[in-house]
């Protein structure tokens, strides 16, 4: 009777309640320095929401589309302004990718090459959204 293989087995880091707090703390800190109300989305590395905070005064319906940036980030691994850029540019196909957020403001978050999950901000423009959601990555360091 042969014996049964070890299984290979992966380490990974994964993203804390702590981290995700952390990351949103570090956004919200620069949109208040900015007098911008949004709405911040960190989602794990299987795109499930962690931490969601929505400003005073941020619209509702950034709620779900700070969401689906996040996730677009992750699934895709990369910012969503990948996908903003492609349909200025004329890819009109970008809009038949499914689960794709073609708008600025998600991007992953990536720790020695491991995507630990996303940061998804929304409620002003697009660009201004991208602004925050890179000071919340720069709290991974």
């Amino acid at each position: 009777m042969k014996k049964p293989s070890k299984l290979a087995l992966l380490t990974k880091h994964t993203l804390s309640l702590e981290a995700a707090k952390q990351v949103a703390t570090a956004a919200e800190k620069f949109a208040r320095k900015k007098g911008w109300n949004v709405v911040i989305s960190i989602v794990d590395d299987g795109g499930h929401l962690m931490y969601l905070a929505r400003m005073d005064g941020a619209q509702i319906g950034s709620v779900e589309v700070a969401q689906a940036k996040a996730r677009t980030a992750l699934a895709f691994k990369r910012p969503t302004k990948v996908w903003s850029e492609a349909l200025k540019g004329g890819r009109m196909q970008i809009l038949g990718l499914p689960g794709a957020t073609p708008i600025e403001g998600g991007l992953p978050l990536v720790l020695k090459g491991e995507f630990l999950g996303a940061i998804g901000v929304s409620g002003v423009t697009s660009e201004q959204d991208g602004e925050v959601a890179l000071a919340g990555l720069a709290a991974l360091g």
